[in-house]
């Protein structure tokens, strides 16, 4: 599996924990930035990891600000992209369970470090059910067409 990953600056040290975690899990992950805590946008992250996840350069893609919820809208922006702003285990299992998320955002200053590893984890290793999922997924993919 390869990773994309990017914060804003609110986002970047939960972002250098989970950049640990991966490397430790043996998961091949890119680093789209930022690199510190000086303010920046946090569109100019999101853009680029959407991209790159909805090309098919990465399998899956992990995005960080304050929220999430700004870099989730970003990234939901993106074709092809089903990003979930996600704050508890439950949710991240069942996004890729049922969702078949491909981003997962979340808010550094929404949960602490200990849950965002936990959440990563989860769902990184929850696979897409498809069954009657599949159906829902296909008409999230004629609304992109529509618009």
């Amino acid at each position: 599996m390869r990773v994309a990953i990017a914060a804003d600056h609110g986002g970047y040290a939960l972002k250098e924990e989970i950049k640990k975690y991966l490397e430790s899990a043996g998961i091949e992950y890119e680093d789209f930035g930022c690199n510190c805590e000086d303010s920046v946008d946090y569109p100019d992250y999101a853009l680029p990891v959407a991209e790159k996840v909805a090309a098919g350069e990465f399998d899956r893609g992990i995005l960080i600000c304050g929220t999430g919820i700004g870099m989730s809208i970003a990234a939901n922006k993106v074709k092809g992209i089903r990003c979930a702003l996600v704050h508890d285990c439950f949710t991240a299992k069942a996004t890729r369970e049922h969702n078949d998320s491909n981003i997962l955002a979340m808010g550094a200053r929404v949960i602490g470090s200990g849950l965002a590893l936990e959440i990563a984890k989860i769902w990184l290793e929850t696979e897409f059910s498809g069954g009657r999922h599949l159906r829902r997924i296909e008409k999230i993919k004629e609304i992109e067409e529509k618009y």
